[in-house]
C-alpha cells in the first residue's frame, strides 16, 4: 500500500470515529435535554404525535357554596363536559380536569401519565405487582403513576386521552382504549350511574370504513335490530315476558344484549342494520355509553354495523348529528350522516360489492332514510314526521346515477336494492296488503299524517323491500300490488327490553322480543326472511318467507 492510500484509510477511520461521537453525544444530549428539533423526533418510529396526559384532577362544587366551582383555571386545565352526578346531584356536582401538553413542549419538570387506577387504597398495598412504584393520590379515589423520565411519552404506554362513561355495564368500543375496574370514588353518589374513567394508551389510530362483500356461495345475509332502548345503566325492564322469568329479575340492556349476542353468533350475519330508537334517550343522560353497549357487540366480532335513528335516540345527551359522528368513528361502523344539504342525519347507501375480492362492482344496493321524530305541525298532521321532499330528491338522484355507474355496470347479474327507514310509510296502514302468516299486526301502526309519497320513489328506483321499526309489538310484512306486487314493507319488531312490550290482549303469551333476517341469494337473485324470538321458539326460523326471486317481488 502507498502512503497516500495508507493516509485515506487513515483519514476515514478518523472520520468514522468522530462521527460516531457526535451521534453519540447529541443521543445523550438529546435524551437529557432534547436538543434536536422536532422534524427528526417525529420521525422516529418509537415516537407518538399528539397530546399526552401530564395530570388528572376531580374538582367538585356544590349549590350551597357560591364559593365552589368546578371549573379550574382554563389556561392549565382541560374539563370533560360530563357531570359525574348525571346533573341529578340536588346539590353537588363533579368533573373531572386533565393536563394535557404537546410532546415537543414538555419541560423537564413535567411528568407524564403511564397508568391509572381508582380505588380506596395505594395500589403498591391493594395490588399484587405493583414492587415500588410510586403512586400520586388524587380525589375520587383516583391514583396516577407519573415519570418525568426522557421520552416517556414515546411509549405506547403512555396515556394520550381520558374520557368518562357511566354504569355498572359500561364498556369501551373505542381501540386502544380501556376503561377502568372501578368506578370513581363520589361524595353522597345516592342511586346515580356509576361514573368511570376510560384511558387510552398510544396515539389514536384512524379507522377505515368496512367493505361489505357477497360471500363465496354467493349469499349475504343481513340481521336487522329494531328499537333496542338501550340506557345508561342496566335499565328498567317494561313488559318483559313471560313475567316469571329468571325468578322475575330482569335488567332491560342486560337482557337484550344476552339476546342480540346469542342471535349474532348463531346466525353470523354478514351485516347488521339497527333501524333506530337503539338509545332509549329519556333513559340515557349519557347516550355515549349506550351507543358503546351495542356497538361493542358487533366490533369484537368484526361484524359490520349500519344505523339510523328513531324518534327517541337523541333524546338523550347527544343530537343526532353528534350521536351519527360517534358511531360513525367506531370500528366496523358503515354509518354516514349523509349529505348536509339532504334534511335529516342519516340519509345514506352501503354497496354490497360482488362475491370475487377483485372486483369493485356492485351487487346489492342499501339504502337507509332518516325518518326524523315528531310532526311538524302536529294541528294538521298529528303523531310523526315523514320523509322530506329533499330526501326522496336524493334518493331518486342516487339511484338514477348509481345505475349508469361503472360499478354498476359492470356488473353482468341481476342486481338488487333494498331500503330501511324506522317510522313506517303511511301504506303500512292498508291491512288488505297484509300477508297472512308473515307475523302480527298487533298495534294500529303509527306511521305519519302526512304522504310524501315516498312508497312510490321506492318502486319507481326498483328497490324490492323496505323495512322498519318503531311499532314495537307489529312484525308483519305486506306486499303492496297496485296494480301488481311491487314492494315489500316489513317490521322488524322490537327487540330491547328498555322498550314497550306487552299486548297480551291481542297476542296470545304476550310479546316475545325478536329481530329480522334477510338473507339474499346472488345467483338466483331471491330474497328470504324470518324472525328470531329472544323467549319460547329461539332455535326456529320464525315466518321464514321468500319476498323475491330472480329479481323481482314475488307473492308468498
Amino acid at each position: 500500500m502507498d502512503v497516500g492510500s495508507a493516509t485515506r484509510v487513515r483519514t476515514s477511520i478518523q472520520l468514522g470515529a468522530l462521527t460516531f461521537i457526535v451521534f453519540l453525544l447529541l443521543f445523550l444530549l438529546d435524551n437529557r435535554f432534547r436538543v434536536l428539533p422536532d422534524a427528526i423526533h417525529n420521525a422516529l418510529p418509537a415516537h407518538t404525535p399528539g397530546l399526552v396526559i401530564t395530570d388528572i384532577t376531580l374538582a367538585t362544587c356544590s349549590s350551597l357554596n357560591f364559593l365552589s366551582s368546578c371549573r379550574l383555571d382554563a389556561q392549565k386545565w382541560h374539563r370533560i363536559e360530563k357531570d359525574l352526578y348525571l346533573n341529578k346531584g340536588w346539590l353537588n356536582h363533579a368533573y373531572i380536569h386533565i393536563e394535557r401538553k404537546k410532546e415537543s413542549e414538555l419541560a423537564e419538570t413535567d411528568r407524564v401519565i403511564l397508568d391509572v387506577k381508582v380505588g380506596r387504597l395505594d395500589p403498591v398495598t391493594s395490588e399484587n405487582g405493583q414492587g415500588a412504584e410510586r403512586w400520586e393520590s388524587r380525589s375520587g379515589g383516583i391514583w396516577l403513576k407519573r415519570t418525568s423520565k426522557r421520552h416517556a411519552s414515546d411509549s405506547v404506554k403512555a396515556i394520550t386521552a381520558v374520557d368518562v362513561l357511566f354504569g355498572a355495564d359500561a364498556v369501551e368500543a373505542r381501540p386502544g382504549w380501556e376503561i377502568l375496574d372501578q368506578p370513581i370514588l363520589l361524595s353522597n353518589p345516592g342511586d346515580n350511574q356509576e361514573a368511570r374513567l376510560t384511558v387510552r394508551r398510544g396515539p389514536h389510530n384512524p379507522i377505515e370504513r368496512p367493505t361489505v362483500r357477497v360471500n363465496k356461495d354467493g349469499k349475504f345475509k343481513i340481521m336487522q335490530v329494531a328499537d333496542l332502548h338501550l340506557s345508561t345503566g342496566l335499565g328498567v325492564c317494561r313488559d318483559a315476558e313471560p313475567a316469571g322469568h329468571n325468578g322475575g329479575k330482569c335488567d332491560a340492556d342486560v337482557r337484550t344484549l344476552e339476546f342480540l349476542g346469542s342471535v349474532l353468533d348463531s346466525e353470523k350475519p354478514d351485516l347488521v342494520v339497527l333501524s333506530g330508537d337503539q338509545v332509549n334517550g329519556e333513559t340515557a343522560p349519557d347516550a355515549q355509553s349506550a351507543v358503546f353497549k351495542f356497538a361493542e357487540m358487533f366490533i369484537k366480532r368484526s361484524i359490520p354495523f349500519a344505523t339510523i335513528f328513531g324518534n327517541h335516540d337523541d333524546e338523550g345527551s347527544l343530537d343526532r348529528l353528534a350521536l351519527m359522528q360517534l358511531t360513525q368513528s367506531l370500528p366496523w361502523s358503515l354509518s354516514l350522516p349523509g349529505p348536509s344539504s339532504v334534511e335529516g342525519v342519516g340519509n345514506y347507501y352501503v354497496e354490497v360489492l360482488a362475491r370475487s375480492k377483485s372486483t369493485s362492482h356492485s351487487a346489492l344496493t342499501l339504502y337507509f332514510l332518516d325518518t326524523h321524530g315528531y310532526s311538524p305541525d302536529e294541528r294538521q298532521f298529528r303523531g310523526y314526521d315523514w320523509i322530506k321532499k329533499s330526501q326522496i330528491d336524493w334518493f331518486k338522484s342516487t339511484a338514477q346515477n348509481l345505475k349508469q355507474s361503472p360499478a354498476h355496470q359492470g356488473y353482468h347479474h341481476i342486481r338488487m336494492n333494498m331500503a330501511f327507514i324506522h317510522i313506517p310509510l303511511p301504506e303500512y296502514r292498508t291491512q288488505d296488503d297484509i300477508v297472512p302468516g308473515s307475523g302480527t299486526f298487533a298495534e294500529p301502526p303509527t306511521a305519519p299524517g302526512f304522504n310524501s309519497y315516498f312508497k312510490q320513489a321506492l318502486v319507481e328506483e326498483n328497490v324490492l323491500a323496505v323495512s322498519c321499526g318503531h311499532d314495537h309489538v307489529n312484525d308483519y310484512c305486506a306486499l303492496s300490488k297496485d296494480p301488481k306486487p311491487d314492494l315489500w314493507m316489513c317490521y322488524a319488531g322490537g327487540s330491547g327490553f328498555g322498550g314497550y312490550g306487552g299486548y297480551s290482549h291481542v297476542i296470545k303469551g304476550g310479546y316475545h322480543r325478536r329481530v329480522r333476517l334477510f338473507e339474499f341469494d346472488m345467483d338466483d337473485a331471491s330474497i328470504k326472511t324470518w324472525k328470531r324470538l329472544e323467549y319460547g321458539e329461539t332455535d326456529k326460523r320464525i315466518d321464514e318467507m321468500i319476498i323475491a326471486q330472480g329479481g323481482s317481488v314475488v307473492a308468498p
